[in-house]
């Protein structure tokens, strides 16, 4: 049975492709990319298809035709590097894939100034929110961003400076690889002014790194509550540190892991699982602006590199987010049910889905849609007593019990249908 091959390719076409790479395109029965890169191969291929905006219909393409044809699409530098392999592997057999890559535009950026790229962050600007990028930039001293027609370097420099966001010295590097390639370097608000191709990589360094990272402490598991910033009217409503701890534990975050932190509140959730998912990605969403802004303080507090945080009432807006190891949801505003569905079906095998609530009605909602869902679910009822001072004796003062309700993605696909 003929695979699919998904082949990547640099501006200079096929001179970038390995021989065997070439061979591949060479006898395609079916090419499928851009329209900027099937130019680059007039010759090849005995058919052809344009890859459309509607990605669910171009898999429909692959689906009819995958066993009948040779199949090769053809994708950007590296397809597993924000690149379309996400997308197809989430709904074609890894076992009739196969990938081929060729050198990330964004490496070669870096490589064309100069700079490792080791210690960098990476974003995508393609279809999302300019707000997500800002977020990103804001805590993090090296970048490197692809951009799209939209989000142009221009426009996010524009967006950084109007949330006071400066002190970054900025590299343009477009069409690398071909004979329009161009370099060029400026500050915010030089590139503001300016235009660029729209195949290009956007990489922002930090003037003074150390600005970034000053007064950073190495915090353990359990942030003492006082800790974080609250607002006054809705203080003591922070998921208490002994909940926390037991509710992380359950999340089995990962130093790689992807977590979705719903209903961030403060962010203390979120924030410690960033502490620990330190090579992972944290996506938070919080529907309360004025939570919004508290959760972007904490962040610049604890000096968190790896966590997004966005306005939204979930599930709308966690499409933005990219698909998590691990669930955590705090707050639902009544949407429990239509959140664990969402997140079961984006969170990955194996992957942790954990529910807190105070509430019995909660309760049957989280285990009842996360049994139907096929995620075996259990429940802990978590009592904590603090001291507290009365005239000379000490008595334990109870918080309301916590119930967490936890389960892991099964196996199959179909469990979750």
């Amino acid at each position: 049975m003929d695979k699919l091959y998904v082949v990547g390719v640099l501006d200079n076409g096929p001179e970038s492709l390995t021989p065997r790479a070439r061979e591949i395109v060479r006898n395609a029965e079916l090419l499928l990319g851009g329209q900027r890169l099937l130019s680059m191969f007039p010759d090849f291929g005995s058919e052809r298809g344009v890859i459309c905006l509607n990605l669910d219909q171009f898999v429909d393409v692959i689906r009819a035709n995958l066993g009948k044809k040779r199949i090769v699409v053809l994708a950007s530098g590296d397809p597993n590097f924000y690149g379309i392999s996400r997308h197809l592997l989430r709904f074609l057999p890894k076992a009739e894939v196969q990938i081929i890559p060729n050198v990330s535009s964004m490496q070669l950026a870096f490589a064309k100034i100069k700079e490792s790229w080791d210690d960098a962050v990476f974003a995508s600007a393609h279809g999302r929110c300019i707000e997500d990028v800002v977020e990103v930039v804001r805590t993090n001293h090296k970048l490197g961003i692809f951009t799209d027609n939209v989000n142009t370097p221009a426009a996010i420099a524009r967006a950084l400076l109007s949330h006071g966001i400066n002190g970054f010295h900025a590299f343009v590097c477009e069409n690398l690889g071909g004979p329009q390639e161009r370099v060029s370097e400026g500050s915010l608000a030089q590139l503001a002014e300016m235009s660029f191709s729209p195949v290009n990589v956007l990489v922002l360094i930090r003037d003074n790194p150390s600005e970034e990272a000053a007064g950073s402490t190495e915090w353990t598991i359990g942030i003492p509550d006082e800790e974080f910033l609250q607002r006054k009217a809705r203080r003591g409503l922070i998921t208490k540190a002994e909940i926390r701890v037991v509710s992380l534990s359950k999340l089995c975050i990962r130093e790689t892991s992807t977590v979705w932190d719903i209903g961030a509140g403060s962010g203390s959730i979120g924030i410690e699982a960033a502490l620990m998912a330190k090579r992972g990605k944290v996506f938070a969403i919080e529907k309360n602006p004025g939570d919004v802004e508290i959760v972007q303080r904490n962040m610049a507090k604890f000096h968190v590199r790896n966590m997004l945080i966005v306005r939204g009432f979930a599930p709308e807006g966690l499409e933005r987010f990219d698909d998590p190891d691990a669930v955590f949801i705090g707050g639902t505003g009544g949407r429990m049910k239509p959140i664990l569905e969402t997140a079961a079906h984006r969170i990955q095998p194996g992957g942790r889905i954990v529910a807190n609530t105070i509430s019995l009605e909660s309760l049957q909602v989280a285990f009842t849609t996360l049994r139907q869902l096929g995620f075996n679910p259990a429940v802990t009822m978590v009592n904590v007593a603090h001291t507290k001072r009365l005239v000379g004796l000490t008595a334990l003062t109870a918080l309301d019990p916590v119930l967490i309700v936890s389960g892991s993605r099964p196996d199959t696909e179909e469990a979750i249908h």
